[in-house]
């Protein structure tokens, strides 16, 4: 009995401690919100950031769907989006899905994505576009 105890206690150690250290590794699982805005920062509508609308819908060069894991919903258009966000091309399909956004269409100003994997990192930007 006392063996099966000592057993019970070091599984229940092993488990506890890998539980500690994948919560622990908050570098690799986060949430990023998502905005539509210009070169510079600044909040635009999020049809300026919609390339799924082939009839002119969709906003052309110069605006790019930013993100940072310091970013909340709610930002008026208009507004310039705190420091310390990167950026990627609105119709860049392979950093789109990289987040976990459709790979084409509109991404609502304010959204929040849960658990992305891979973050692009502050400050950076993506140059490739579609």
């Amino acid at each position: 009995m006392s063996s099966r105890s000592v057993a019970l206690t070091s599984t229940f150690l092993l488990l506890a401690a890998g539980g500690a250290a994948a919560c622990d590794n908050g570098d690799e699982y986060q949430d990023e919100g998502f905005y539509c805005a210009d070169e510079n920062g600044v909040i635009v509508d999020e049809d300026y950031c919609d390339d799924d609308d082939n009839n002119g819908g969709g906003g052309g060069g110069g605006f790019f769907i930013w993100h940072s894991s310091g970013y909340r919903s709610g930002y008026p258009v208009g507004s310039k989006l705190p420091a310390g966000g990167s950026k990627f091309a609105y119709n860049d399909k392979a950093s789109r899905s990289k987040f976990g956004l459709p790979s084409t269409g509109r991404v609502s100003n304010g959204t929040v994505k849960t658990s992305v994997v891979g973050k692009g990192g502050s400050g950076s930007s993506s140059k490739s576009g579609g």
